[in-house]
């Protein structure tokens, strides 16, 4: 009788991973049911404080709602807010570059 452990087979091994791979799937589907319960229950409760509004605070509220919103929708196209390069420094920038390339023309010869 051999000593030790028996050998894995390759249908082993493809079984063990088909369990974590469910169990996976399994966990995450809860997690999703989790979050949807969450979200319900905050839109709900955001639908209760906003029936409590005053009118004045609605217009309030539609204004913060629309920069929310702006940035959000920013974020999700990737649009940064770009720094602005000095013309003096777009020069010496230009010029370093002018100097490295011209270096490069001169060794390649």
């Amino acid at each position: 009788m051999p000593r030790g452990r028996p050998k894995k087979t390759q249908g082993d091994v493809i079984m063990k991973s088909a369990e974590m791979i469910g169990w996976s799937i399994g966990g995450l589907e809860r997690e999703i049911l989790a979050t949807k319960e969450r979200l319900a229950s905050l839109t709900e409760q955001a639908n209760a404080l906003r029936k409590r509004m005053p009118a004045a605070a609605t217009k309030l509220r539609g204004a913060v709602e629309t920069e929310v919103g702006e940035a959000a929708a920013a974020a999700r196209r990737g649009v940064r807010k770009r720094r602005k390069m000095s013309r003096e420094a777009r020069k010496r920038i230009s010029e370093m570059m002018k100097k490295r390339w011209a270096e490069r023309r001169k060794s390649a010869k």
